[in-house]
């Protein structure tokens, strides 16, 4: 079952992410520039240090992304008052209508995914890959490095 089960999951984050990407482009958009502008609606002001690890990209790749956001308006640099060296990213109001667009791109290709999964299902789906998501953070191999 373990190998089934690694594949059935990476299978179907891949074709989910080449879905959206399909609807996406669309609207203008990538996965990796939704992924980045999700991440920047959630947690304004990072630098692009901890964007990049976030995202699990090289902090090249990441300035590249900031770059095609910016010239498009929809990210902004601002400079870190603690670090003159240092920028902050935040979302600028032209990027607000583009993740309203994206949020209802991908509620509608979970509705189309979950087809068929009644609510119980759906709630037990949810629980579980929640239960698989805790087992694999960053805290569980913290705790298991400490007791050995």
């Amino acid at each position: 079952m373990t190998e089934t089960l690694g594949f059935l999951l990476s299978d179907v984050s891949r074709l989910l992410r080449r879905r959206f990407d399909e609807r996406a482009r669309a609207s203008g958009a990538s996965v990796a520039q939704w992924r980045v502008l999700k991440i920047l609606e959630r947690r304004q002001g990072l630098n692009q240090g901890q964007l990049a690890e976030l995202l699990e990209v090289e902090p090249i790749t990441c300035c590249r992304m900031i770059d095609r956001l910016e010239e498009a308006g929809f990210v902004e640099r601002r400079r870190d008052p603690a670090d003159r060296r240092a920028w902050r990213l935040h979302l600028t109001e032209k990027s607000r209508p583009v993740l309203e667009d994206l949020h209802s791109l991908a509620g509608e290709l979970i509705e189309e995914l979950l087809q068929g999964l009644n609510s119980r299902q759906r709630d037990e789906l949810v629980a579980s890959l929640n239960a698989i998501r805790a087992n694999l953070s960053p805290v569980q191999e913290s705790n298991e490095a400490a007791h050995g």
